[in-house]
């Protein structure tokens, strides 16, 4: 399962970052790294970008850097 699967208020944590070059190292720059808990807070009106909440902080996302986040829900 990847990140841009869940919905507002679910949570899981990261299992893997498949998406690769600067993509992949700007995401493990960001926090999101194996075992990183993280919650989708909400989406934007268009569905893209979407927050998440991870380390503490807000993070926006577009869904096609999520679909590189292998995760497991919790």
């Amino acid at each position: 399962m990847t990140l841009d699967e869940l919905k507002p208020g679910q949570e899981c944590r990261v299992v893997k970052i498949s998406a690769e070059g600067a993509t992949g190292q700007r995401l493990l720059d960001m926090g999101l790294v194996s075992g990183t808990r993280v919650k989708v807070v909400r989406n934007a009106p268009l569905m893209d970008p979407f927050d998440i909440s991870v380390r503490g902080y807000s993070l926006a996302l577009r869904r096609s850097d999520a679909k590189g986040i292998e995760i497991k829900p919790l």
